[in-house]
């Protein structure tokens, strides 16, 4: 049914609203929110025999052509029309565009929505999924994910994620709870503050059946992106501690995600990871006949391109009937290796390959030293010919000093990065297991870079603030690859620059840059901002 041209009546003014029948009752109140301000969760829409509510079929109601609605609500605060008329980016010139893509864009808050707002960034950081959602996103909330992310790349103005969470909330009810704890403005109530991580599995749930574009490589049924560059495989061994003699059972399970457990102890991630993979539990044996203790024993038998990780941050008390905040410091690395926490079938596989590309990483690093110091010497030189103190050929006979601090960044020429980078590819591909290179979306080396956080600030489980961190090179160089042998392993790509280490702070619509230095700061220990999920990528080989 095409969409009716109807008015709805508001403080004394009539506005002009498009009505879809096929579309739910909550897209034609995010329609009278844009002209009246009135929140939908302060909004009263009147019909015949009622208030029109989210789940109302319009076929009960039969709006018509030119029908008028009455709205009662109190207004918030109007969206703002942008200060300076919209240009798009292909109509910019490069100094125009150079400014506008000096920061991302950030999604508005449109009522306790940042556990949204901080998830819908952290993913944003998989250029592979964009580019899935842009071949083939199928209908529901994929389709939606895919129509935000793609508003987000054409504009520099923050986004209003209306659209999205109204197929959020009906694809996931949970997140249209109302709140219990208050009413806001006009005695409408609010809705509640989720949890993030809750947001982040539902999400990437529902992402299940997008599809990897291109061939599927012969097969009837084509590869799924989740499944491929987002899930692992978790193989768990449960042995009976009181009967040694019991074989030992085995199964494996999908691992969207694997958790770090945070007890009083707990200082490090690694630490809290490897106390969620090996666990005492009570169960009944059918050897003694009766419930006796067994060790589960947990380990990766796959590794995605992109792992998360969860800080289990929430917990239900008994003793209170609540569930609370674990407060506690745990510092997380931004280079993470998790090859002693993959099966030694695994490992027997990755290591040829990973000794290998370990090796390499220490040569890569001892070429960015020495530019850097070429770099800083050059720099001096010039400054001392600049300011005439002293000739070109003194500045590297009269400052022994310098030659003895400096010997290798003066005495080695260094042939052009991307030659290494080849040559060092070359190497590395020869040593992948065939088993692992015909695996689409796997880590080929168990070695992942930190690219993305979601923080929750606070000290109650159910309310609190949450935020996104991106590092700055996940965005900036999204150049995706769906080849084989995971997401990031087929092409060369350069050394990130310098001030690429630095990251985005997303705070809803406000961005700014975050330096790399205070991701220290989001480890925990209080009420600020502390990591609860974190996105890590496998890195390049080269």
């Amino acid at each position: 049914m095409a969409p009716l041209a109807v008015k709805i009546k508001h403080a004394g003014k009539v506005h002009d609203v498009q009505l879809d029948p096929d579309q739910p009752p909550t897209v034609f109140k995010d329609a009278v929110y844009q002209v009246t301000g009135v929140p939908p969760d302060r909004m009263k829409v009147m019909i015949k025999g009622g208030v029109l509510k989210d789940d109302t079929d319009w076929k009960k109601v039969g709006p018509k052509e030119g029908q008028t609605f009455m709205v009662i609500g109190a207004a918030g605060e109007l969206p703002k029309p942008p200060e300076k008329p919209i240009v798009f980016l292909e109509d910019m010139d490069e100094s125009s565009l150079a400014e506008a893509l000096a920061l991302p864009v950030g999604l508005k808050n449109l009522g306790n929505t940042c556990y949204m707002n901080s998830t819908l960034q952290a993913l944003r950081a998989i250029p592979e999924l964009q580019t899935a959602l842009q071949s083939n996103a199928p209908p529901g909330l994929p389709s939606a994910l895919g129509q935000l992310y793609q508003q987000m790349s054409k504009t520099t103005d923050s986004v209003v994620p209306g659209t999205f969470l109204t197929a959020l909330r009906q694809a996931f009810p949970q997140f249209a709870e109302q709140s219990r704890s208050g009413k806001g403005t006009g005695g409408f109530a609010m809705y509640a503050q989720q949890d993030a991580e809750e947001c982040w599995v539902q999400m990437t749930n529902s992402l299940r059946d997008v599809s990897i574009p291109g061939p599927s490589d012969g097969s009837s049924l084509p590869r799924k992106f989740v499944d491929q560059y987002m899930t692992g495989e978790l193989r768990r061994e449960l042995k009976c501690d009181e009967a040694p003699d019991e074989p030992p059972s085995i199964s494996f399970e999908k691992a969207l995600k694997v958790e770090c457990n945070i007890s009083i102890t707990t200082n490090y991630m690694l630490q809290g990871i490897k106390d969620s993979l090996n666990q005492k539990i009570e169960k009944n044996s059918p050897t003694l006949g009766r419930d006796a203790q067994y060790t589960a024993t947990s380990r990766l038998s796959r590794l995605p391109s992109y792992l998360t990780i969860h800080m289990v941050r929430f917990a239900w008390r008994t003793d209170i009937g609540k569930k609370t905040k674990v407060m506690r410091k745990v510092k997380f690395p931004t280079d993470f290796d998790v090859v002693d926490l993959v099966t030694d079938e695994l490992k027997q596989k990755m290591m040829p390959l990973v000794n290998k590309y370990r090796e390499v990483e220490g040569e890569r690093s001892e070429r960015r030293s020495i530019r850097k110091k070429t770099a800083l010497r050059i720099a001096k030189e010039q400054k001392a010919i600049a300011s005439g103190s002293a000739p070109a050929e003194a500045s590297s006979s009269s400052a022994p000093a310098d030659a003895d601090a400096e010997p290798v960044a003066m005495d080695i020429d260094l042939e052009d990065e991307s030659v290494y980078r080849q040559r060092e590819k070359a190497q590395l591909e020869a040593l992948i297991h065939p088993d692992l290179q015909a695996d689409i979306g796997c880590s080929l080396t168990g070695q992942y870079e930190l690219i993305a956080i979601v923080t929750h600030k606070g000290a109650a489980a159910d309310s609190g603030h949450y935020m996104g961190f991106v590092k700055k090179s996940a965005i900036q160089n999204q150049k995706p690859s769906t080849g084989a042998s995971g997401s990031s392993s087929s092409a060369v790509t350069p050394a990130p620059a310098q001030e690429d280490e630095d990251w985005y702070k997303f705070d809803d619509d406000k961005v700014s840059v975050f330096p790399k230095e205070k991701l220290a700061t989001l480890d925990g220990g209080g009420e600020d901002s502390s990591a609860y999920v974190l996105l890590y990528k496998t890195k390049p080989l080269a």
